[in-house]
Order: structure tokens, then sequence, then C-alpha cells
């Protein structure tokens, strides 16, 4: 390209070292530099779309199929985008440039805190369901690994028994991680329940399932709506296995469904063992009867058949009679007390006479102060000291003696055996098991098999009651849904709401409600009889009982029967069958027997009415009413003393 230049009059035109060089060497000076400008816009340009070009492959390499990762937590997208699951790390945050991607596994090797091994993987199998397997290792710091999962405006279930229930979950205040594993809730009114698992459910239609493996703490934050999970060993009763380092790991399954009941269905078949078979029928159908809240300690051989006269002479049906604490002479021993049973024998005898079946309670302690302690001692069947030497004294509600440790095959004989030879002795039916949960083991020590999660313990003590199952009852599970018995929940206290309160009688009204209640529940039991109150109450209970019997129990045996190519609950909450429902999601005082009868029990004094939602669908009343325009509210449903609200679904 070039360019005319002007020549002004008298001015020689000239190249190379010529006047016309000199002017266009001054007069180019802003070309050269509008040059040089555009070379380093377009050098800026070049490395601007190389590093965003770095960037949305590093945006893509941190994305798994509806997740996204970040140094901070991710998050869970359903289908239709909406964000349905949140986690965020608390205790450290990812090097997304030691992060790569290889198939459906994302993995990162570096920390804030150094070198560690975190992936997820993501597997699909099925359609329908979506899963997330997540870890983070620690492979140099023993501090804590915590994660903290929001609630993100949706309702959630699961995890443990609690002294005060709420469903949904409710958070309230501000509570540290704490060791996730079975306790006494009667005795310690904050911590975890005999009942438990690391197991979660929204209504999001998601669901997280903590790994066996992690040392597992709970807490939460009303501030933040976030439960925090955490894994430590520091400062914890969790012990890493034989061999390797106390180095925290925190890994977990999240799963995302299209409703909530598909993907509980889902969890509970991948996850859950299923029981493998039916316990008695007539425990289903006719009610149980215990002596502890009645007699206490203090039952005799007199009182139980008084007791035992007393439930045939009202007119009442027995399953078993409960024959609870205190009929051995000490606590840890096989036999009854010959100064308050002074014919054991000759007693179940009358009891058989007259058609009554008698199960035992029992516990594995065993005081200082009974014959078998030394025994226990002697042949190295308690849990031990740290050290390994001596036997750990625990202090129970009864006393201070040793806990029988049943990772020793010898100690699980010894302690089946004297089950047996009593049952066999008397003609004992069964076995209330009491106890089991880890809190009462002590803070620091040791078993034959060492446990590196304490709930373990619990999980042992659970497959004592195999042999005797038909009848039996526990209080505690751990990964025990495979134990074919009845489970009880803890003790409650005689009183109205969820406030504490002992009393000697419970309030009559109370009593009345609550009888009404359990008459819809898989198996009824009755720990004070009717006739301690007056001639009305017996004859409310003889009608719940005879409702029990001929339209719960039938309906329940079904479903529990499905229970063992299921899993799916006998007890069932609204939204099971309202899963977009999002009425049903909170409602916690009504609930399903399988999925078409449905009970809504008084629960506040003075009261003969309540509101009562109805989910989609047509309903029947007990009164004969039909509601077909559901869903939708009664109002003030009127439900007399004697009555409980329930309702068929009309097919």
């Amino acid at each position: 390209m070039y360019q005319i230049v002007p020549v002004a009059p008298g001015e020689q035109q000239t190249v190379g070292g010529s006047p016309m060089k000199k002017k266009l060497s001054h007069e180019g000076r802003p070309m050269v530099l509008a040059g040089l400008l555009g070379c380093v816009l377009v050098l800026a340009a070049v490395v601007s779309w190389c590093y965003y070009s770095a960037s949305l492959r590093k945006a893509q390499l941190l994305k798994a199929e509806l997740l996204d990762l970040n140094k901070d937590g991710f998050i869970i997208h359903n289908m239709t985008g909406a964000v349905v699951f949140s986690m965020t790390f608390r205790s450290g945050t990812l090097d997304l440039d030691s992060c790569s991607k290889e198939g459906n596994i994302l993995s990162c090797t570096q920390s804030d805190s150094g070198k560690l091994n975190f992936f997820i993987q993501t597997v699909r199998p099925k359609d329908t369901v979506i899963c997330y397997r997540v870890r983070w290792e620690e492979l140099q710091s023993k501090r804590s690994v915590e994660h903290a999962m929001a609630y993100n405006d949706s309702h959630w279930y699961g995890g443990a028994e609690t002294a005060t229930q709420y469903w949904p979950i409710r958070i309230q205040g501000e509570k540290e991680p704490e060791p996730f594993i079975t306790s006494d809730v009667y005795s310690n009114r904050d911590a975890f329940g005999g009942i438990l698992e690391r197991y979660w459910l929204s209504s999001n239609a998601t669901a997280i399932k903590i790994n066996d493996s992690v040392p597992f703490h709970l807490g939460w934050s009303e501030k933040d709506r976030t439960l925090r999970f955490q894994a430590r060993y520091q400062d914890s009763p969790f012990k890493p296995a034989e061999g390797q380092q106390a180095l925290p790991e925190l890994s977990y399954r999240v799963c995302v469904g299209l409703d909530v009941t598909s993907i509980h269905k889902y969890m509970v078949r991948r996850y859950f063992p299923k029981p493998s078979k039916v316990p008695s029928p007539e425990v289903f159908k006719q009610p149980l009867w215990s002596t502890w809240a009645l007699h206490k300690t203090a039952v005799t051989q007199e009182k139980l058949l008084q007791y035992a006269s007393d439930i045939t002479e009202h007119g009442f049906t027995c399953s078993h009679l409960e024959l609870d604490d205190r009929y051995t002479s000490d606590y840890g021993e096989f036999d009854f007390d010959p100064q308050k049973f002074p014919n054991a024998s000759g007693m179940f005898d009358k009891l058989r006479e007259d058609g009554f079946r008698v199960s035992l309670w029992t516990h594995p302690f065993i005081n200082y102060d009974s014959i078998n302690f030394g025994v226990a001692v002697e042949k190295g069947l308690f849990v031990r000291e740290p050290s390994g030497e001596l036997p750990a004294l625990v202090r129970w509600w009864n006393g201070i003696g040793g806990i029988l440790d049943f990772t020793n095959p010898e100690a699980r004989e010894w302690y089946s055996s004297h089950l047996h030879m009593i049952k066999t002795r008397y003609g004992v039916t069964s076995f209330k098991f009491d106890a089991g949960e880890s809190s009462y083991l002590p803070r620091q020590f040791s078993t034959m098999v060492p446990l590196s999660d304490p709930s373990t313990f619990t999980r042992r003590y659970t497959e004592m009651v195999i042999p005797f199952s038909e009848r039996a009852e526990l209080r505690v599970g751990y990964q025990s849904q495979d134990i074919s018995c009845f489970f009880r929940i803890i003790d409650r206290d005689s009183v109205w709401g969820t406030s504490d309160g002992k009393n000697v009688l419970p309030d009559r009204e109370l009593y009345i409600r609550w009888l009404e209640l359990s008459a819809f529940m898989p198996a009824m039991q009755f720990s004070i009889p009717p006739w301690a109150y007056d001639n009305e109450v017996v004859q409310i209970a003889q009608k719940f009982t005879e409702l029990h019997k001929t339209l719960v129990a039938p309906r329940v045996l079904e479903l529990a029967g499905e229970v063992l190519d299921t899993g799916d609950p006998i007890i069932r909450p609204l939204w099971w069958i309202a899963i977009n429902d999002e009425a049903a999601y909170k409602i916690d005082s009504q609930f399903l027997i399988g999925d078409d009868l449905m009970v809504a029990p008084v629960l506040e004094p003075g009261k003969q009415e309540r509101d009562i939602y109805l989910p989609a669908g047509r309903w029947r009343s007990y009164k004969g009413e039909h509601f077909d325009k559901c869903p939708m509210y009664l109002t003030d449903y009127p439900v007399d003393l004697d009555e409980i609200a329930f309702f068929t679904w009309v097919h």
C-alpha cells in the first residue's frame, strides 16, 4: 500500500535520508504505536480466549450429571433443574487445580490442608434414580472432616429415636456434632435414642445414607438450617480399624428420585436388610399385658396370678403376660426369687391351665452382688477395661455391675444357655430384652472383637433375640431390620403433648385416648389395666381390643407378610400416597396402615373434635360418611371420647 504525500512549492522530494523520510518518521509514530497497541489487544484477546476456554473446560470438568462441584461444596438438581440438595464443606476447601474427571468419577487430590482422596462417582441404577457416591478421606491431617447439608426448604425425616420426637425433623438451637450411637434417652434426654440409622429422607425426593465405616457424629444449626455430618476419631468413642491410622473419612451416598415415596422404597431395597419371617400372629391379634407399670419391682407370685385372674374376669384376651423387673433375687441371675415366688413351677402350671403364656424380662447386666458375677469374671465374659485385664464396671438404672461382651462367642453361649434353661424349666414363652444401648458401655473399654463403631454392640445384642424371636421384644435396633421380632419405643411419660412429667396413674382421658391409638398399632399392650379406673374405661378397652383383633390385625398381618419382600413400613405417613402434597409432608398426627386405612387420633385434652386432612382420593369414614372431593380439611370433626377417627380409602 502506498501513500501520496503532497510536496510544498520549492521543497525537494527525496528518499532514504531525504527530507521525505524525516517527515514520515515524525508523522508515522502514532501509526506504529497504534499497531503495537493492536497487537497487544489481539494477544490479550487470544490469552483471554484461551483462559476462557480453559475455564469452560474446568467448569465442565467440575460437573457431573445434574451435579455442580465447587471448592466449597456441591449442589444437585432434579430433572427440572431445581436445586434439591446442597452440601457445604465446612472443614476445608478443595484445590480445584488438583481435580480431574475420568468417566463417571470426578476426583481431587488436594485441599487447603494437604493431600486427600476426594471423589464423587455418579451411578444411575435405574431410569428414575440417580445416585452419587461421595468420599472425603484425609491422607495427612487427623482433624475432623465435616460437611453441612442444607434443608433447601424441604422436609426431612429419619435419623434416630429421640426423647421428643418431631415429624418432620425440627432443628432447634445449635448443636455441636456428637457421636451418633445408640443411647438411653430416658436417662439422657439430649442423646440419640436406642433405635437409629444413618439415613435421612427429604420431601424433595432425595435421600442420604452415611457409610458404615465412618466415625460418624451428628450436629445441627438452626441459624444455618443445616444438619452437620462429621467424621472424627479425636475425643470420640469411634476407633479406627486395627492396623489403620486415625485419619478420618466421611463417605456417603446421595440418591435423587421422582418422589419421596419411590426414593425411600429404592433406598430400603438397596441398603437395608429385610425381616426373614413374620413373628407370632397371636401377638398381632391379642393384647400383651405387662406387670411393670402396675407393680414395678414389687411384683410377686401372688400379684401375677391375681393379674391374670383379673384379665380373665374382665373379659379380655391375652397374647402373653410379660413378667417384668424384678423376679430374681439379684440382677444377673436366671431363676426366681424363692421369697417372692415360693412355687414358680406351680405358678406356671396354673397360668398354663388358665390359658396364659408368660414372657420374662431380661438384660445384659450382672451386678457385682450376684452369684454370677464371679462366674462371669472367671470365664472372661464381661466387657473389659482398655487394658483387657479387668472387667469394666458400669452403672445402670438398677445398680453397678458388669455388662456381657456379646462379641465374645463364649459370653453369647453362656447367656443364651441360661435363657434356654429357664425357658425349658418353666415353659417360658419368650423374653423382653431390655437395654442394649451403647451408652451403657464404659467410656473406655475393650471387647474380644474390637468395635470400631460402638453401636455394633447393639447389633450383637439384638442377635441374641433370634432363637426367641416369635414373641421376643427389643427396645434397641441398629442395622437390625432382619431381626424378626417386636421392637418397642422407649418408655414415654404419661402426659399430654411432649412435656415431661410422671404420675402414679395417668390422667383418665389420656389413658383412654392412648389405648384407642394403641389399638391401631401393629401390637397392642396394656401396662396399666383399664379396671384401675372404672367400668366405662373397661368397656372402651373391650371395644378397642375387639376392633384391633377384627379390623387392624388382619390388615397388619397381611402387610407384615409383604415386608419380607418389599421392606415397606406397615405404619406409613400420609405422604406415602400423597407424594406431591405439601400439606401431607407436615402432618404429624395422622397415619396410614398400608395405603388404605387412615387414622386420626385425638391428642389434646378436653377435646371431642379435631381437624382432619383427607388426601386426594375417595374416603369413607368409620361413621359411614363418604368424601369424594378430596383433598380437603374436615374442621372440628366430632370424635367422642369412646371413638377414634379412621377412614378407609374407597377404590
